[in-house]
């Protein structure tokens, strides 16, 4: 039995967040969830299966989304990222290799084919 993919979501506005968990939970996915980096951080270190981070760039706290994909892809490797945001349009170079931006709002589809296409279990 394969265990199904999970994906951490990283956003500072609860409706916003909890529009992604849904998408994630209804693609099939376990989805966990922070609202900022330092609790993205926690989950990280607590667990050892998440699979992909969906994290957005603007968020209160120690860090932003450029900031905590970077500490994230520096400290496990292994972990898919995915950026989004509404302010910004960020160039894919200033983010860590192998991780994919989307501008908000983004395409519901689309961020499921890429999560699709990142984790295959």
């Amino acid at each position: 039995m394969t265990r199904k993919a999970v994906i951490l979501i990283v956003e500072d506005i609860a409706i916003i967040r909890m529009g992604a968990v849904d998408l994630v939970s209804s693609a099939g996915y376990e989805a966990l969830e922070a609202s900022n980096a330092d609790e993205a951080i926690r989950l990280l270190e607590a667990r050892s299966d998440i699979d992909l981070v969906f994290t957005d760039v603007g968020m209160p706290g120690t860090m932003d989304g450029i900031k905590l994909a970077h500490y994230i892809r520096n400290r496990w490797p292994p972990v898919k990222l995915i950026v989004a945001s509404g302010r910004a349009i960020i160039e894919e170079i200033e983010l860590p290799e192998g991780s994919r931006f989307f501008p908000k709002p983004y395409s519901e589809s689309t961020i499921v084919e890429e999560m699709r296409r990142m984790v295959r279990i």
